[in-house]
């Protein structure tokens, strides 16, 4: 098979290509670039499920970044093990056609336990004291140790949070350049973030975005450059584009003023009692999955929902069907946002309530995608003193809460999960095959474009 490297640069739309991105915009002059169909939601593990088994949602099963786990009364985003999709991938297809085939997965999403040749993606340590230290997930389980003595420890702090940088995509390329270099995979993986900060913080003009696409711009050529020179098409491709937003939608509050939530307090704080509430929303940026242990509310939710100020759609059995979203992982209703609005997954109506990890980064606790993990509370005095103190009790081995993080929702600029507004403000597809490439292509269809490339 033609070796081949898929590059995926979220965020990165026909519309970002220009002035900020000289190299990328000088190799697609030498290209075709496509334009990619949307898929319900647009968001980072729905859209390479479907890139990685040409299925959609309702097929291969992951509807979100998370969903509510009914079996465990629990919505948990983030999960890690590839067993979640459930679709043959794009490296079991192909090396059932070629023996010889081998794939490394760089930091694309359910990566863990998967049965590509070889696999990097973050995983930090959860120590016993509370603390969470940097690390990654490799398999081999040698690769770990090689890519640290070669590359230093994943830059964790600067994939995710506040103070997320380009660090975290530069190391992830050079980790897929060494991969290479030691195994010459047959097809290699490559999940570039960057793009996603400062537009979800900012918003997507916002002046410090080009920056960002500088500097991804360089990263995309040192990878482009390295594997042509090692004969491989090239391939780079992107999830969604990232929209401007100013009004973040509480349906959470909405829900609990009208009697459907269920709420426990510990300590003075509240939580979410997923499996007790009658309904509640599990947020995912511009899209939202209601789910009802009470199967009778479901029409007096959607019709409250449906009046809720920005929100465009409120989707049932029919209509979910018609968007290719209908499996049992979803919610009995999905929420899609107005063009303008995302959807907060905040659930108390007073900020003394919050439970404790919502002023923290903690993916894995909330019931929803907290976008506001990526600033730091403007409110707080002495912000950096206070920072270097927690650091320091951390170092010193006592526990600590890195409670830095605001809840003012208004603060996010950018978000992405609804349909974009035109084709130039949403995914793309560029090689230089162009032979292989459609005019456009729906979202499944990039698992065949892939597949004809490795096919030369």
């Amino acid at each position: 098979m033609q070796k081949t490297v898929v590059i995926n640069v979220v965020g990165l739309t026909p519309n970002a290509l220009g002035v900020h991105t000289p190299f990328l915009t000088q190799w697609a002059a030498q290209a075709k670039v496509v334009p990619v169909g949307h898929v319900l939601p647009a968001v980072t593990c729905s859209v390479q499920a479907t890139y990685l088994t040409g299925k959609w949602p309702s097929e291969h099963g992951i509807v979100g970044n998370g969903w509510y786990f009914r079996d465990e009364c629990e919505p948990r985003l983030w999960r890690q093990s590839n067993h979640l999709i459930e679709a043959p991938k794009i490296w079991e297809v192909a090396r059932a056609q070629d023996p010889t085939f081998t794939c490394a997965n760089i930091c694309w999403w359910y990566a863990m336990y998967s049965t590509a040749d070889y696999t990097v993606t973050p995983r930090p340590q959860y120590l016993a004291d509370g603390r969470k230290l940097p690390d990654c997930y490799t398999y081999p389980m040698e690769l770990r140790p090689h890519l640290e003595n070669k590359l230093g420890t994943f830059p964790l702090f600067d994939f995710w949070g506040p103070r997320t940088t380009i660090k975290s995509s530069q190391w992830i390329a050079q980790a897929a350049i060494e991969v290479d270099r030691l195994h010459d995979p047959t097809l290699t993986l490559v999940y570039l973030p960057h793009l996603d900060y400062n537009a979800q913080r900012y918003g997507p003009a916002d002046a410090r975005v080009n920056t960002d696409l500088r500097e991804i711009d360089q990263v995309c050529q040192e990878l482009a450059t390295y594997f042509e020179s090692r004969g491989a098409a090239v391939i780079f491709l992107s999830e969604y584009g990232i929209a401007p937003v100013s009004q973040p939608v509480h349906l959470n509050r909405v829900l609990r003023q009208y009697g459907y939530l269920s709420i426990r307090e510990e300590r003075g704080l509240e939580l979410l009692d997923a499996g007790t509430c009658q309904a509640f929303a599990l947020a995912d940026h511009q899209v939202a999955h209601v789910y009802a242990n009470d199967l009778s509310k479901v029409a007096a939710v959607r019709e409250l929902l449906a009046q809720v100020p920005g929100v465009a759609e409120v989707l049932g059995s029919a209509e979910k069907a018609a968007r290719h979203l209908d499996h049992p992982r979803a919610g009995e209703l999905v929420v899609v946002a107005e063009p303008q609005a995302w959807f907060t997954y905040y659930y108390w109506l007073d900020d003394a309530k919050a439970p404790d990890f919502a002023r923290i980064v903690d993916i894995h606790r909330k019931p929803g995608y907290d976008p506001v993990e990526m600033f730091t509370d403007p409110n707080i005095k002495f912000l950096v003193p206070k920072i270097a103190l927690k650091v320091l009790r951390k170092k010193l081995g006592f526990r600590m809460l890195m409670d830095v993080i605001p809840l003012d929702a208004s603060l996010v600029g950018g978000s992405h999960g609804r349909p974009p507004a035109t084709p130039g403000e949403g995914p793309l597809l560029m090689s230089r095959h162009r032979e292989l490439l459609p005019d456009a292509l729906e979202a499944p269809v990039v698992f065949d474009v892939i597949l004809a490339h490795l096919r030369g």
